[in-house]
């Protein structure tokens, strides 16, 4: 081995060691290698923002080999992923390995191709301090924040919970809209209608429009009627027939957050799914050596880019030329324009090889592998297909004062259309044609129709709505929106029914505490504005340090000033139940205990009483209470009657006299077969962890197994056999010497 070359993954191993051939071992560093540690803050404020990295515990053995390869090696190259997490990860790896600056070599692959590797490895490079002090930046400050305000929350609302700087945001966006619906006051408006036949028999629906060619909108059941009524009567005529063509251009290739969208809508994905497949397309599938081999069939899937190299671009119009023809093919390349906050440092999710088409490795994919795939081929390849054209037909059609409009459209050159349709397009409304008409021409009204409406509440969230809001106002980025959403689902912020998101009372809770006492964590421009230095510590025109210190002293303030207010407003931030106390009738609230949480009564210690809760959060079911059934047994020890008491673990005999006397005997079944060590009758018996059949010869005899005696004898010894729970039978006599603990 002579050149030893680091990735983060290790499914990209087998395709990078294929394309770069002999003298080159690639390893895995499976991640980050070092991090904050877990027992401490790690972090010195007082000198700078210093952080207290320590290598991952876990991780001992492989930095360990890793350490060895790097000896062994003449060169290292650092090819970890092309972002900022790769590129702090290269750091730190630079720290353990322990090798010398002149060994090392930064490279970065776009996609896992042969041509990539090859371009990234002909093209080395230090690594790039901005963009680890960009990602160290973003570190410390959720470090600050989750380890300075959770234990706030802790004594505030309930312990165990946690604050993070980007989820507190998405947990406000969700809390947010829940407040919009419930403080929504619906409005009536009226729609009417008229279904109108043409002198060729067609028929078509227009709609209401005003009033002497202005807009009127009727907000009452009057207004309408005196609308319909005013039309019923009339003549409709069409007084006005509008023809034009509209097009429609496709959409750009995928950003991570457009993927996550759409796979969302597409193919009902969840963004932790969709990531992790994308992933898995991203380090490479074994497509066999008729198709090149294992190979990384996607670019990089973390990107906010929309741009596309010329060679992808050459490569997706003779796929577009062969297999659609040329009028489905622009005369020029189409181009997109990044936004001006993107990082534009990586292209967009595109197919590796645009001639790997889904249908032609369908058979090396899994089921969500080939959707996903198909997603992102049809998408990229569609971007650079002609638009879509559509004849419009627009009609004015009055009935003496009252003005009605009808529209119609219909497909006239599919275009890109004919591969891919965008997710949200397809919800809008269908192509409608409508018959051929002329102005001045008498239409026959066939039905009148008013029908009464109210608006509705905006809808709640879905992951890929409010993965459009974050990115909208510039709230994480993109790589961050699935590990974000997760967050605070799995911490009962918000909740998940289907695809829509609710907030829960302890996340109403949260950001009430959070809107009163950190302002600038919880507001949106705030934390879109610290991403933006984010991107200027990374671009190099702002210091880790300017950036944290001035998050420090407002956030440190705040803390300070929430913390001498917390008990005074303590009881404003409690999480109520539905649950009515049975002792005093007070609404019961949450607590949390060294068993989970539990409904208490807010009396006390007035009133004492608690409820327990199972895992939803509602009042845990009772179980009903066995009174002791009497037996004609006495105690051997006080002469009491011995009853029948129902545990835990079973039935077992008890004195009545408990607890002055605690004798208790186990209740032992009717003999089942004979002991195959002394003969003597087995029995069932019962212990914390379960029944059991033992000898009645105890202590002489300790036989004993977890297997159940069947009607069925070994056909050597003629013994009883015994049935494990995995369903074999075996025989448990020792001197059986063909069948010994044998499965028969």
């Amino acid at each position: 081995m002579s050149n030893l070359v680091i990735i983060e993954s290790p499914g990209k191993t087998k395709a990078l060691e294929n394309y770069l051939g002999r003298g080159y071992k690639v390893v895995a560093s499976i991640g980050h290698v070092r991090d904050l540690p877990k027992s401490s803050f790690g972090v010195d404020i007082e000198n700078g923002f210093t952080a207290n990295y320590v290598n991952i515990r876990e991780k001992s053995d492989l930095l360990n080999r890793l350490r060895l390869d790097a000896k062994k090696a003449d060169m290292i190259y650092l090819a970890t992923d092309p972002d900022r997490e790769g590129e702090a990860i290269s750091w730190h790896l630079l720290s353990v390995i322990d090798a010398p600056d002149s060994k090392i070599h930064r490279v970065t692959f776009n996609e896992i191709t042969k041509s990539a590797v090859q371009a990234g490895m002909a093209s080395p490079r230090g690594i790039n301090m901005d963009l680890v002090n960009s990602q160290q930046t973003r570190r410390i400050l959720d470090r600050i924040v989750g380890y300075k305000l959770s234990p706030f929350l802790w004594d505030t609302i309930r312990p165990g919970l946690s604050a993070g700087r980007v989820q507190s945001v998405a947990t406000r966006v969700v809390v947010d809209r829940e407040n919009e619906i419930r403080n929504f006051v619906p409005e009536e408006y009226w729609r009417i209608e008229a279904l109108l036949k043409t002198a060729e028999g067609k028929t078509f629906t227009a709609h209401y429009f005003g009033k002497n060619g202005e807009k009127a909108e009727l907000h009452t059941k009057e207004e309408a009627e005196e609308v319909y009524n005013g039309s019923a009567g009339r003549d409709f005529v069409i007084t006005s027939v509008k023809k034009g063509t509209k097009t429609r251009a496709p959409q750009p290739p995928f950003t991570t957050s457009t993927l996550l969208q759409e796979a969302s809508h597409k193919l009902n994905f969840r963004s932790a799914k969709t990531m992790k497949v994308a992933q898995e397309l991203y380090e490479g599938i074994d497509l066999g050596p008729e198709h090149g081999g294992s190979q990384g069939l996607i670019t990089y899937m973390r990107t906010d880019s929309v741009r596309i190299s010329a060679e992808a671009i050459s490569s997706v119009r003779e796929v577009i030329l062969q297999n659609y023809g040329e009028k489905y093919l622009p005369s020029k390349p189409r181009f997109f324009k990044t936004k001006a906050s993107a990082q534009d440092a990586h292209e967009a999710i595109r197919p590796s090889h645009t001639e790997n088409t889904p249908e032609l490795i369908k058979s090396k994919l899994s089921a969500d592998q080939y959707k996903l795939y198909k997603l992102i081929w049809e998408r990229f390849a569609a971007c650079q297909m002609e638009a879509a054209t559509f004849d419009t037909v627009n009609a004015v059609i009055n009935a003496g004062e009252y003005e009605y409009h009808a529209s119609g459209i219909s497909v006239k050159f599919k275009g890109y259309l004919a591969l891919y349709e965008e997710g949200a397009d397809e919800k809008k409304q269908k192509e409608e044609k409508l018959p051929s008409l002329s102005e001045g021409e008498k239409l026959t009204l066939q039905k009148l129709q008013s029908e009464q409406k109210f608006t509705e509440p905006p809808p709640r969230y879905t992951e890929a709505s409010l993965m459009k809001f974050l990115e909208e106002q510039g709230i994480g980025r993109p790589s961050t929106f699935t590990p974000t959403i997760t967050t605070i689902i799995s911490r009962g912020y918000v909740s998940r029914e289907g695809k829509t998101l609710f907030a829960t009372e302890l996340g109403e809770l949260t950001v009430k505490l959070m809107k009163d006492n950190f302002p600038d964590i919880i507001d949106y421009r705030f934390t879109a504005g610290m991403e933006n230095k984010l991107d200027d510590i990374a671009n190099g025109s702002a210091s880790m340090q300017t950036v944290l210190g001035s998050f420090w002293k407002t956030f440190s303030a705040d803390l300070k000033k929430a913390e001498e207010n917390s008990k005074e407003h303590k009881d404003e931030y409690v999480e109520q139940t539905d649950i009515i106390c049975d002792k005093c009738g007070a609404k019961m609230i949450v607590k949390s205990g060294r068993f989970g949480k539990f409904a208490a009564c807010p009396n006390y210690p007035a009133c004492k009483n608690t409820v327990k809760l199972d895992k939803n959060g509602k009042p845990a079911a009772k179980k009903e209470k066995r009174e002791p059934e009497k037996t004609d047994m006495v105690c051997d020890k006080c002469g009491g009657a011995m009853v029948i008491r129902h545990g835990k673990y079973g039935d077992f005999y008890s004195c009545s006299n408990f607890p002055k006397c605690r004798n208790t005997k186990p209740i032992e079944s009717a003999a089942e077969a004979l002991c195959p060590e002394c003969g003597k009758p087995i029995v069932k018996k019962f212990s914390k962890k379960g029944s059991f059949y033992a000898c009645t010869g105890y202590p002489d005899c300790k036989f004993s197994t977890s297997g159940t005696p069947t009607d069925q004898v070994c056909p050597e010894c003629g013994k009883t056999l015994f049935q494990r729970k995995s369903g074999s039978l075996v025989c448990l006599n020792k001197n059986c010497k063909t069948n010994k603990k044998e499965t028969v």
